[in-house]
């Protein structure tokens, strides 16, 4: 993997562009000089354990022929007072909608976040990531 982050203007706002060309903005927030201008990088961080969680549970699903219309996960963190202020607990909120099997779908989950994301695993060590699943 290789990544470019550049500075994005005279603030703390920067752009990381990867090897495809594609680009996202990361800003500090306004009470220590930013501009709102993207995600925050633990909004990224956050943002990454949701999606590489979901990316396997819709391959694991998709391979056990589940129907599956919609998908949502609601990602809830808290973070220590304490600096580094690190994630004291991530939690993701799995909403499946269509003829999904809930025990499926709940053995997807919890197969993914134990074994196959990677960026659970990286963080479990420094986090409790808790997780539940609703079919709607």
């Amino acid at each position: 993997m290789k990544l470019l982050l550049e500075r994005h203007n005279d603030k703390l706002a920067f752009v990381t562009t990867n090897e495809s060309g594609l680009t996202t903005i990361t800003d500090a927030s306004e009470k220590v000089g930013g501009e709102n201008l993207g995600f925050r990088p633990m909004e990224l961080l956050a943002t990454s354990l949701a999606s590489c969680a979901s990316i396997d549970i819709l391959l694991i699903l998709e391979k056990q022929r589940q129907k599956l219309d919609d998908f949502k996960v609601e990602v809830l963190g808290r973070r220590g007072d304490e600096i580094p202020s690190k994630f004291e607990e991530i939690e993701l909120k799995f909403h499946f909608y269509g003829e999904i099997d809930q025990k499926k779908a709940e053995n997807s989950v919890k197969l993914t976040l134990d074994k196959y994301c990677s960026v659970a695993a990286m963080i479990e060590n420094n986090s409790t990531l808790k997780h539940s699943v609703k079919i709607n």
